[in-house]
């Protein structure tokens, strides 16, 4: 096949594309043009990127196209990114980045250049149907410790048939023994950050700068659970369900974020113990490897991409939600996270954390 890879310019992708052409495909090279904030010259630091990219992909005998992503990144991606703190939500950009930039707009530039395939660096693997009316799988990687399905949960069957995931059974420890064996630890960049357009991962910063209206009036009280009001707030984008630390109030014993209210501008803390929930609300859903369920459904359920996967049960709702009810209280439910439902190792779908109606 002719095989588009994403090279970024990490480990894991180069590797997934040597993998590619070991495998005897034709395969070229699709590195994205983001924008990236907090860099005293973005177009240098592209234009070395670019050019240490263009000496691996001489290395390994294939083409590289750029494509430039960034107004596409900044619709797709920023603005949604901005808009999920104005509501009082914490965002996963790489739960939107996945279906509307990887496998949406650079997937369609690769296939008006030829391609057949598009293939990343995540550690996931797929399973295609055995019969024409079954579904693509994904399923997460083999390297547990690794695994990135998380991410995944929001892309589309049309999207998975034209996906490869060369690292799927590979682990992170044979890709940096790979890159050790054949010698381009000079020429890779360090591992991506947290927040990829980011320079400084400070996104509060980001927020204030392309956000201004955050830091009008961005004071407001703190409240308790029992409503009493016990002091004063920095701006909600500044906190996240669960957060401890740059609360700043005095107390016999730490608070916690419990919620943010973007209504009244209030923050509301408690302790440890309220931050447990035996349910929560999920919105936005696909459904990935099954058709959306009708009934019941008994899952495992990850609410972050480090959160060991907990056991609950799926209850669909009339209004296309879906209510989660675990076995056992979960730390921590986070508005604007992505919850992701799990068989074993197969993806059945997932979506994003709502607000309760009725919570604090």
């Amino acid at each position: 096949m002719r095989v588009a890879i994403a090279l970024s310019g990490g480990m894991d992708s180069l590797r997934a594309a040597w993998l590619l052409k070991e495998a005897g495909h034709e395969v070229m090279a699709f590195h994205m043009r983001l924008p990236t904030f907090g860099l005293a010259d973005t177009a240098e630091t592209d234009r070395h990127r670019e050019s240490r990219l263009q000496v691996l992909a001489q290395r390994l005998d294939i083409p590289l196209f750029v494509v430039d992503c960034r107004e596409t990144f900044f619709q797709k991606v920023i603005n949604p990114f901005l808009r999920a703190y104005a509501e009082g939500l914490t965002p996963n950009p790489c739960v939107l980045c996945n279906p509307t930039i990887k496998f949406g707009y650079l997937l369609q530039q690769a296939l008006k250049a030829g391609a057949d395939k598009l293939a990343t660096g995540h550690y996931v693997r797929l399973k295609a149907p055995e019969r024409p009316a079954e579904r693509y799988a994904l399923l997460s990687g083999a390297d547990a410790r690794k695994d990135q399905s998380y991410f995944l949960y929001g892309l589309s069957q049309e999207q998975l048939a034209r996906a490869l995931f060369p690292l799927g059974n590979e682990t992170k420890e044979s890709t940096r023994l790979w890159v050790r064996t054949y010698g381009f630890d000079a020429l890779l960049h360090e591992e991506s950050q947290e927040i990829c357009f980011i320079a400084s991962g400070d996104y509060r910063r980001f927020v204030e700068e392309y956000w201004p209206q955050a830091t009008l009036h961005a004071e407001g009280p703190v409240r308790d659970t029992s409503g009493a009001y016990i002091g004063r707030h920095k701006g909600l984008y500044r906190y996240t369900v669960g957060q401890r630390r740059g609360i700043d109030i005095p107390s016999t014993a730490p608070y916690y974020v419990l919620a943010l209210d973007p209504k009244t501008n209030t923050l509301w803390v408690g302790r440890a113990r309220d931050l447990l929930a035996s349910e929560a609300l999920v919105g936005q859903l696909n459904w990935v490897s099954i058709d959306p369920p009708s009934k019941p459904l008994r899952a495992f359920v990850r609410l972050r991409y480090q959160h060991r996967a907990a056991p609950a049960v799926i209850l669909p709702q009339s209004n296309g939600t879906v209510r989660v009810r675990f076995e056992a209280p979960q730390r921590a439910v986070t508005p604007g996270q992505a919850a992701v439902f799990y068989d074993g190792s197969t993806v059945l779908g997932g979506g994003v954390l709502q607000k309760n109606s009725g919570e604090i």
